[in-house]
C-alpha cells in the first residue's frame, strides 16, 4: 500500500488512486477484521467495495439504489452481478447493523480520549432530523414526519406575492438522531446515526430514544464532554435530566421560555436579559453567511422553576435584525472569557447542521428503496461509514493530498467557487473522478457474488 502523502505517489494518478483506496482500507480495517470472523471473505470484499462505490456514484435521487450501485461495484458490463453481490451482503443473516454502529461509537470514544489526552475540550453535538420518503408508503415502518423540504419551499421571500402559509406538511419517513464529537477546531468525528419510527412493529417515541442515547453517553464519557443542544431540546424535562446527571452542557434556550432571575421572579429569558449591559464585544465570522459580524456577550445567573441547581444564562447579541442566542449552562460564568467559551462552543454545533445537509444532498441518504428494516439500516450505515471516511480526509496532515486532488480532478474557476468553503463536496467529486479514471484493483473485475 502506497503512502498517500508520498511526493512520488502524488505525481502519479494510478498510484494516488491506489493509495487513497488503501487509506479507505486502513480506516475500515478493524471493522473488516470483525466482519471477516462473521461472514464470508467475499462479502467482506463486497463491503469495502460498496463504500467505494457509494463515494464514486454521485446522484441525489438514485445514489443508493442497488441496481445503480451494481455498475460501480464492477464494470458496467457486469452490473447485474454487482447488484447481486450487494444484495447478498445486505441479506446475509450472519451480521447485523449493530456491528457498524458499535464500530462508529468506538471511533468516537477514541477521538474523545485523544482530545482529553491533549488537554482540549471535547464537544458533543446533538441534533435531530427526518428522513423523508414522500413518494412511498409501501413499508409499514414509515411514520408521519414534518417535512423540512416543504418548509423551505414555503418560506416567505421578499418580492414574491401570495406567500404560502397554513399548517406544517407531513410526509412518510423516519425520525433521525445523530451525534458528532468535536474539538475546538479540526474535522468532526461521527459518533452515531440512528433512525426510529412511531408506526409499525418497531414503534417508539422521541423521549425514549433520546434518553437511552443520553444514558449511554453519560456512562461512557461522563463529564469529559460538553453536550451541545439546540432549541429543539429546550424543555423543562430535558433540562432537569441534564442537571440531575451533573453533565456539562450548553443548551440554547427559547427566548419565550421562563426562568427565575436573581430575585426569584419568574420571567421570560429575553425579559431577564433586557437592559443588561454587554460585558465584551468581538468580530466573529458567521458560519452560515461567511461574513464578519459584531457580537457582544453578557452572562446572568438564573435558575429553573423546577430545579434548584443554579444556572448561567449567556446571551450573545448579534446586532439588529438577528435574534440573540440565549445559552444555558451549569458551568460557572463570571468573566467575559468564560462567556465567550460558551458562545464559541455552541457555534461549533453548526458542524452537525452541515452533516445533515451533506448526507441528504450529496450522499443521497433519502434515496434507498429497501423494504426490510434491518437491510435499510445496513445500507444507511454503509453511507455513514463513507461520510466518516470523508471526514478523515480533512485532517491537516492530508492537506497536500487534498490540494492535489482538487487541482487535478475538481478544478474550479471563478471567484465564488474559489472562495466558497465546500471542502467535502469538492473532495468527494475529485475522489470519484479519480477512481473512475483509475479504478483501484478491488473495483476492476466482476468478482464473485458470495
Amino acid at each position: 500500500m502506497h503512502d498517500a502523502t508520498d511526493t512520488r505517489v502524488l505525481q502519479s494518478p494510478p498510484r494516488l488512486s491506489s493509495a487513497l483506496f488503501g487509506q479507505l482500507h486502513h480506516f475500515l480495517r478493524p471493522l473488516l477484521i470483525t466482519l471477516d470472523a462473521q461472514i464470508d471473505a467475499r462479502l467482506v470484499r463486497t463491503f469495502l467495495a460498496t463504500i467505494a462505490a457509494i463515494l464514486c456514484f454521485r446522484h441525489r435521487n438514485h445514489g443508493l439504489l442497488l441496481s445503480e450501485l451494481g455498475a460501480y461495484l464492477s464494470d458496467p458490463a457486469h452490473a447485474p452481478a454487482g447488484t447481486k453481490r450487494l444484495s447478498n451482503l445486505l441479506r446475509s443473516p450472519r451480521w447485523t447493523s449493530a456491528v457498524i454502529a458499535g464500530w462508529l461509537w468506538d471511533q468516537a470514544s477514541t477521538r474523545v480520549q485523544q482530545l482529553v489526552s491533549a488537554g482540549e475540550e471535547v464537544l458533543l453535538a446533538w441534533d435531530e432530523s427526518v428522513l423523508e420518503k414522500a413518494e412511498s408508503t409501501a413499508t409499514p415502518d414509515r411514520c408521519a414526519v414534518r417535512s423540512s423540504k416543504a418548509a423551505r419551499l414555503k418560506r416567505i421571500r421578499p418580492g414574491f406575492y401570495n406567500p404560502p402559509g397554513g399548517r406544517p406538511i407531513c410526509v412518510p419517513g423516519l425520525h433521525w438522531l445523530a451525534l458528532l464529537v468535536l474539538g475546538r477546531s479540526g474535522p468532526p468525528t461521527l459518533a452515531t446515526m440512528q433512525w426510529w419510527t412511531t408506526r409499525g412493529p418497531r414503534t417508539t417515541d422521541r423521549r425514549t430514544e433520546e434518553c437511552a442515547l443520553f444514558e449511554r453517553c453519560v456512562t461512557q464519557w461522563g463529564r469529559a464532554v460538553i453536550h451541545l443542544f439546540d432549541r429543539g431540546f429546550a424543555s423543562a424535562a430535558w433540562l432537569c435530566r441534564l442537571l440531575d446527571a451533573t453533565v456539562r452542557f450548553v443548551l440554547r434556550w427559547k427566548k419565550g421560555n421562563k426562568l427565575l432571575d436573581a430575585w426569584g421572579e419568574e420571567r421570560k429569558a429575553w425579559e431577564i436579559a433586557r437592559g443588561k449591559r454587554s460585558w465584551d464585544a468581538r468580530l466573529l465570522r458567521d458560519s452560515r453567511s461567511g461574513q464578519e459580524r459584531k457580537v457582544s456577550v453578557v452572562a446572568l445567573q438564573v435558575t429553573h422553576p423546577e430545579h434548584a441547581r443554579p444556572l448561567w444564562l449567556v446571551v450573545a447579541r448579534q446586532g439588529a435584525g438577528h435574534e440573540p442566542w440565549y445559552l444555558l449552562t451549569a458551568d460557572r460564568i463570571e468573566t467575559a472569557e468564560a462567556a465567550w467559551r460558551v458562545v464559541l462552543a455552541y457555534a461549533r454545533r453548526w458542524q452537525i447542521e452541515m452533516a445533515w445537509r451533506y448526507t441528504k444532498s450529496e450522499l443521497a441518504m433519502e434515496s434507498p428503496r429497501v423494504q426490510s428494516w434491518e437491510r435499510r439500516l445496513r445500507l444507511l450505515l454503509l453511507v455513514a461509514l463513507a461520510y466518516a471516511f470523508l471526514l478523515t480526509l480533512l485532517k491537516p496532515q492530508l492537506a497536500l493530498v487534498r490540494q492535489t486532488l482538487l487541482r487535478g480532478w475538481c478544478h474550479r474557476t471563478g471567484k465564488r467557487s474559489r472562495e466558497t468553503a465546500t471542502p467535502l463536496y469538492r473532495v468527494r467529486s475529485a475522489l470519484s473522478r479519480l477512481w473512475l479514471d483509475y479504478r483501484p484493483s478491488p473495483l476492476l473485475g466482476p468478482g464473485n457474488s458470495g
